[in-house]
Parts: structure tokens; sequence; C-alpha cells
């Protein structure tokens, strides 16, 4: 309670765009058996994030999203607080992004602005990044210029490698009409936590055109 099956409905019939969902290994938010049952209403986008165990990627292969992006936060990590190493790990997510790819899923990848690791994600095959804006969000209030510098660089080196640009973490109803502004090629955001806290303020429906508003 509430159901999450109904709450992706609503969301969609007030106007959101996508559901994503980050099924961990202790289900402690979205449990996979979630991802299931929501494939069956979702009828925008469906997005499943998480790191690619074994357990994760049955779950892709079978409920089959739009999209799957994979974040490096294994068991013991609290939330998605890092990009990937795409030089580092580069053959290993070659070899996951192609696994995805093969169920007829887009992949993406959740990653940090940084120019080496943005042509290294090019270089995995992967149609999408998602850029981490914890550290925009962090340094917003004190200085929104110096915040969004290093997501403008990013988002035009994704444009020179023709890989389109998600974001997410910690946007909100402050900084992100500033960051759909600045970041012109900007396919979509995942808003969760921040949506809704500001549901028990606002309620749900019109929570959801407030953030539409801000990215038009």
């Amino acid at each position: 309670m509430p159901s999450v099956v109904q709450v992706a409905k609503d969301l969609e019939r007030f106007g959101a765009e996508g559901i994503t969902v980050h099924p961990r290994p202790d289900e402690r938010h979205i449990r996979y058996q979630d991802c299931y049952d929501l494939k069956e209403v979702v009828t925008t986008e469906f997005n499943i994030e998480g790191y690619p165990s074994e357990r994760f990627l049955k779950v892709i292969e079978e409920v089959k999203p739009d999209q799957c992006t994979l974040v490096p936060d294994p068991p013991d990590i609290l939330t998605s607080n890092a990009g990937w190493d795409t030089v580092t790990h580069q053959a290993y997510l070659q070899d996951i992004v192609a696994q995805i790819q093969s169920y007829g899923c887009r992949a993406a990848l959740f990653i940090e602005p940084e120019k080496v690791l943005l042509e290294g994600a090019k270089q995995t095959g992967a149609e999408r990044i998602e850029l981490y804006t914890g550290p925009y969000a962090e340094n917003y209030k004190k200085n929104p210029e110096e915040a969004i510098a290093a997501y403008r660089t990013a988002s035009q080196t994704c444009k020179e490698l023709g890989l389109g640009v998600n974001a997410g973490h910690d946007l909100n109803l402050e900084n992100l009409k500033f960051f759909k502004k600045e970041i012109v090629d900007l396919l979509e955001v995942s808003i969760g936590h921040a949506l809704i806290t500001d549901a028990l303020y606002y309620g749900l429906e019109n929570t959801t055109q407030l953030y539409k508003r801000l990215l038009q």
C-alpha cells in the first residue's frame, strides 16, 4: 500500500511519459514481481534500471522493457551514487549491452559527465547514457553556472558521439528547469524521491504536472 501498479497507471493518466523502476537484490523498494506486473499495464515507456546481476538480467529477458539502464550499484550500496567506469569495465559492458539488446531493449548506462567515460560508453554499443546528476543538484544552490558546466560539455560530447542523453538523481522542482534549459538535447529524466516528497504537499496529479511544465 499503495499499489505500485495503480500508482503507475495513475501517473500515466496524470501525464507521465514513462515509468522507471529500480529493483535491488534485497527488494527493499521495487520487488522483482512488480516488474512483471507493471509490464502488463504500462502504456508509455517502461525503463528498468539496476545492477546487471544474473537475476536482474533474467527479469530483463522475460519482461523486455523498452529501456534497460545499467547502474553500478552492487548489493552493499545504499543508493546509486556513482556512474560506470566505462574504460575499466568496457569489455564487460559490451557483453551485457549486447545481451540486453538481443532481448529487443534499448541499453543505457548510468554515467558521470566526463568525456573519456562518454567515449567509453559509445564503445560499449549502448544507445544512451543517463547522466548522474547528484553533483549538479548538490552544487546548484551555490553556483548554478558552475554546477551545470560539466553537464553542458557532456551533452555536446554525446551529440558528437551520437549518444542519446537521459538524466537522473536528485533532480527536483528547484533545479530541473535550469538543467533542461542548458541541456538542450535532453531526452528524458527520471524523478523518484523528489516527486513523491512533493506529492505529500501538492498531490500526485498536481506534482506530475508541475514537473512536466518545467520540462516543456
